[in-house]
């Protein structure tokens, strides 16, 4: 098994890892299944954060699981 040392080892992986928006911005996903996704947020203090203001997923070593969900 291979770890991923930061959050950008992940963004290709399957799964599609991908930023929330809306009400859950700030949060971030991986698709389990075709209807249930994992959501996450960066376990860090301040987030990492691009001079854009974007998440710097190069910056997140850590994650905080919130709940896994049906959302279709």
């Amino acid at each position: 098994m291979e770890l991923a040392d930061c959050l950008e080892d992940l963004r290709n992986a399957p799964g599609r890892f991908h930023e929330l928006t809306g009400n859950l911005k700030g949060c971030l996903a991986c698709d389990v299944t075709k209807s249930l996704r994992l959501i996450f947020t960066p376990d860090h203090d301040p987030i990492p954060t691009k001079t854009d203001g974007g998440l710097d997923w190069k910056q997140v070593t850590a994650v905080t699981n919130i709940k896994l969900e049906d959302y279709h």
